[in-house]
């Protein structure tokens, strides 16, 4: 009787699977705190630079993180990490439910939340994937890490249509039981460590045996001549790239944390703000998908050059202009650059200092980028108790936009291992 025909799903797909919906559903909670911003000022009193100073707070923790939860992953493996993270991050979104004091916001928001989303992170998502996958592995990732982008566009509506009809302290409740099911069942179930530790091979090399990689692994030893971060803080690029990554942070934040009472104090309702939020997280899917191809062909600083002048001229756009049309026009090209740096800034820093160092140079910008995005989110709340418009932080976001510009072409594509005074 003959056997019947087995079809072997190398595990990878799953991991894949799994990360993709951890990013998916963080994404619709981390992007919603847009949508918090009316219904909590008018029922508590507060104004909108104590509710951005506790998105600044979060940023901090977040980014510090980053690096925490790394170190972690690396001891213990991602199954804990994440449900540990997942813990505090639905803590966090559950207890705000119930705050009536700015302390307590900072605290479950600013704090709790912030440390639990460090732990299932796109930087970390992007290193639990490059373990499972090394054929294709660019591609591999970029598809998990389109959780983060399709959830923002998936959940952000759904979450807005919650708030309208149960009002945001009952909907914060739903986004953390949400959260927290779908992280746990995932980290327990799904999630594994990398294949090695599990006596499984990568999926473009099954036919090769463990010593083999380790062999492969020791061939190509870190060059002497890549520079580490205090090394590279001794160049010229290092301080352009990062105030270029300071003023992109800046922007970023600025958009995601205030677009939703900015466009709803022009009279559009909460819903269609929310759709705007929501195609600002797709878009961003394409402008990450665009960028690394581009960058093969005409280097990293074009692709990071071209976004800050269609930022120049969105934020001159919104600056004349503001009615339904262009508020939709400004939130899907401004989407459109969100996430162009987040891969090119891993390949252009390889290329100025190589690769040995990469994780703490690159993580290192990434911090500052996400710290500066919470400090201009405060700014642009504190500008708008101060004028009563989101004016000033928009002109001087518009001339940061243009520094950053003339920066990036000032960057000099070359290596810089062993040349330290170049």
């Amino acid at each position: 009787m003959p056997v019947p025909f087995r079809l072997r799903i190398f595990y990878g797909w799953y991991i894949l699977a799994a990360c993709f919906f951890l990013l998916f559903f963080q994404a619709g909670a981390r992007f919603s705190f847009g949508l918090l911003f009316k219904p909590m000022m008018m029922q508590l009193g507060w104004d909108r630079a104590s509710i951005s100073l506790v998105f600044f707070l979060n940023m901090i923790f977040f980014a510090l993180s980053l690096g925490i939860a790394g170190k972690l992953y690396d001891r213990w493996g991602p199954k804990w990490v994440i449900l540990v993270s997942t813990l505090f991050l639905s803590l966090g979104y559950g207890s705000i439910s119930f705050i009536s004091t700015l302390w307590e916001f900072h605290l479950y928001y600013g704090i709790f939340a912030a440390i639990g989303m460090g732990g299932a992170s796109v930087p970390l998502i992007a290193a639990l994937m490059s373990k499972w996958f090394e054929k294709n592995r660019g591609l591999v990732i970029s598809l998990a890490l389109s959780g983060n982008c399709v959830g923002q566009f998936v959940l952000v509506p759904v979450f807005s249509d919650l708030i309208i009809e149960f009002g945001w302290r009952t909907s914060c409740i739903i986004i953390a039981l949400c959260l927290f099911v779908v992280n746990t069942l995932l980290a327990l179930f799904v999630i594994k460590d990398e294949p090695q530790n599990l006596d499984l091979n990568y999926f473009d090399h099954q036919n090769r045996t463990g010593n083999q990689r380790i062999n492969d692994a020791t061939v190509s030893p870190p060059s002497a001549r890549d520079l580490n971060l205090k090394d590279a803080m001794k160049t010229a690029p290092f301080w352009l790239y990062l105030m270029v990554m300071f003023v992109c942070g800046s922007g970023d934040f600025l958009v995601t944390a205030h677009l939703v009472p900015m466009v709803t104090d022009f009279n559009i309702s909460p819903s269609i703000a929310a759709d705007m939020l929501a195609w600002f997280g797709l878009l961003s899917m394409g402008g990450i998908l665009v960028a690394g191809p581009v960058s093969d062909r005409i280097g990293n600083k074009i692709p990071i050059a071209l976004s800050f002048v269609l930022r120049l001229i969105l934020f001159i756009l919104i600056l004349s202009h503001q009615n339904l049309y262009t508020f939709y026009i400004f939130a899907v090209i401004f989407g459109f650059t969100f996430l162009i740096t987040a891969p090119l800034t891993t390949t252009l820093i390889g290329k100025l200092y190589g690769f040995s160092h990469i994780g703490l140079i690159s993580g290192f910008i990434t911090m500052i980028h996400h710290m500066a995005g919470g400090l201009w989110a405060y700014i642009g709340g504190w500008s708008f108790d101060m004028t009563g418009s989101y004016r000033w932080s928009f002109i001087v976001s518009a001339a940061m936009a243009g520094i950053a510009l003339v920066g990036t072409f000032m960057i000099r594509e070359k290596t810089y291992g062993g040349n330290l005074g170049a």
